[in-house]
């Protein structure tokens, strides 16, 4: 087996991801401040830009009235955030429009440009997270007197709006609305007169701190929605996390305190699993607004309400998620059967909540590891979701059949679409022989990619700290997995509310094989005597496998706990054999 040290580890990881060279690694490990990117590196058009940051500087000079219009997810609500609060800053007569999921839908609709016609009599329409589909819509608000500007990160159909396009595929809805922010303070920046620019000041910070104080919104959407933690959303993941770990934004501040996340102990995780849920729930359960509105406040008593109103939309969401995860997994044991034959699962029913159709879809994909399909049927007009599964582009097969649809959009791995109620029958026979024709068998095997393999004694807390240069984690940089052979298992029990989980101890069979002379004699009779809590979530039935000191292969992410000023390392096991 081969000598490791630490370092050794972290190169040999970054290669086997496919960041192999000295100037890739550096990029990696040292990403540019999202300040220091270009639009060219993030696929933004400089000549688009310049369009739309002139027009918008020409609506705040003559005090036009502007809306911003987001979508009702947390990468809307973060992304239109940013321009919000930038462009009032700057001193425009700007209001935000988040539409209600049921009521209106999805993006642009006729009812929803009504509702800002009445409301706002806005002569400029600025989209966050969506717009690029919405072709008809566009034409249907600019004859009624609106420039529209579309900021939009989905897929482009083969006809664009007839709109100003800020588009890229390469960052989530807010970091396309934090670089339309940062154009437009640096062309602000460059209009001034030398002797006004030291006076420059947005939330009573100059001009360039303001920027930084956007960046934990960029973050919170870029992790929330997914996108790949490599490159530019590297940067501003790893980057916005630091200045959310600074932030006095008080609803920010809230929100956390809510969720039982300290600030400074912040991570992609934090963001991913317990805010973020917390503002879709609100676009999910009832309306987003407030969720868009707990970001922008400065009234601490006001954060306060809305992060507790947040936290219990978020608990029932919780729950009727549960319950309809239940009624799918029951529907599709009686559709499909015991063995399932199809490659795809299409779950369609009545009672099914809008809201959390996807999350539902998203449950059905963890359990049979198929592309799935969730509808909540309606009278008339039926609203679906789609999750899908690695090699299965799922927009791409919904917009196979565009003939059937009324509107669809979305991402390889993740789509929603209307359709006709009539038509469902249909939509469902055309999606399960194109999924039966083009996923082989070899897609259908759940993956656990493996990193490194390692012995046990290799496992300590310098090489830990040595990991964290690859945080952020998450989506596209996910924890390194190792593999170490023949551990024995100690001993084991099941844990947790409903005893689904299963914690043991696990101990190397050999000796440890880093003899390296920077470390202590101690050190190396730590690694010769391995021996660690073990933790494998949603997998206790595993435990009528295991026997004590049965030698056994693991899979397992390095973790640390702290309490009480106490550090030990626990192994988060992904699979045993």
């Amino acid at each position: 087996m081969k000598k490791w040290n630490d370092e050794d580890i972290l190169i040999t990881i970054l290669r086997n991801r496919g960041i192999s060279s000295k100037k890739d690694i550096e990029a990696f490990l040292h990403p540019k401040h999202p300040d220091q990117l270009s639009l060219a590196d993030v696929s933004l058009d400089e000549k688009s830009m310049k369009k739309a940051i002139t027009r918008i500087l020409k609506a705040i000079k003559t005090k036009e009235s502007i809306v911003v219009y987001t979508d009702y997810d947390a990468d809307g609500l973060t992304g239109g955030a940013i321009v919000w609060e930038t462009v009032y800053k700057l001193g425009g007569r700007i209001m935000p429009y988040v539409p209600h999921r049921v009521e209106e839908g999805y993006g642009l609709t006729e009812k929803g440009i009504d509702a800002v016609l009445k409301n706002f009599h806005p002569t400029l329409l600025i989209t966050v997270d969506h717009g690029i589909t919405a072709f008809k819509e566009i034409e249907y608000a600019e004859s009624k007197g609106m420039d529209v500007i579309v900021t939009d990160h989905h897929m482009k159909p083969k006809k664009l709006p007839d709109a100003l396009i800020i588009h890229t595929t390469k960052l989530s809805g807010a970091g396309v609305a934090f670089f339309l922010a940062k154009e437009l303070i640096t062309r602000v920046i460059a209009i001034r007169q030398p002797a006004e620019k030291q006076s420059l000041q947005l939330n009573n910070v100059p001009m360039q701190q303001f920027l930084y104080e956007l960046l934990p919104l960029a973050a919170i959407g870029t992790i929330a929605d997914m996108m790949p933690l490599l490159g530019t959303n590297r940067s501003i993941a790893k980057y916005g996390l630091e200045e959310l770990r600074k932030t006095n934004r008080v609803g920010l501040l809230s929100l956390m305190e809510e969720a039982g996340v300290r600030k400074d102990q912040l991570t992609a995780y934090s963001i991913s699993h317990m805010l973020a849920p917390r503002l879709n729930a609100m676009g999910r359960m009832e309306h987003a607004l407030d969720g868009l509105r707990l970001l922008c406040t400065n009234s601490r008593e006001k954060a306060v309400q809305l992060a507790s109103k947040l936290g219990l939309t978020n608990r029932e969401r919780q729950q009727l998620t549960l319950d309809t995860t239940i009624h799918a997994k029951e529907y599709v044991q009686r559709e499909y059967g015991e063995t399932i034959k199809k490659k795809l699962l299409f779950v369609a029913h009545q009672s099914y909540s809008q809201g959390i159709i996807g999350l539902v879809a998203g449950k059905l994909v963890e359990t049979y590891y198929l592309p799935s399909i969730v509808v909540s049927i309606g009278e008339d007009i039926s609203k679906a979701s789609a999750r899908s599964i690695k090699g299965f582009d799922v927009v791409e097969a919904i917009r196979s059949f565009s003939h059937l649809l009324v509107d669809v959009g979305g991402h390889p791995l993740a789509a929603g679409f209307t359709v006709k109620t009539e038509k469902l029958q249909e939509l469902q026979e055309q999606l399960e022989k194109l999924a039966q024709k083009e996923i082989t068998d070899a897609m259908l095997k759940r993956p656990v990619p493996i990193d490194l393999e390692l012995p046990l004694g290799e496992v300590t807390e310098e090489l830990y700290e040595q990991l964290q240069q690859l945080q952020p984690f998450g989506f596209g940089n996910p924890d390194p997995v190792f593999l170490s052979k023949g551990v024995k298992v100690m001993d084991f029990r099941k844990i947790g509310l409903d005893g689904k989980h299963l914690k043991f101890r696990i101990s190397s069979n050999n000796r440890a094989t880093r003899f390296d002379s920077k470390f202590s004699a101690r050190r190396v009779k730590q690694c010769n005597n391995a021996t660690f809590d073990a933790v494998f979530f949603n997998h206790a039935s595993f435990s009528d496998d295991l026997k004590p000191d049965q030698p056994v292969d693991i899979a397992y992410t390095i973790d640390l706990n702290e309490w009480n000023g106490n550090r030990q390392l626990q192994l988060k096991v992904k699979d045993i054999q």
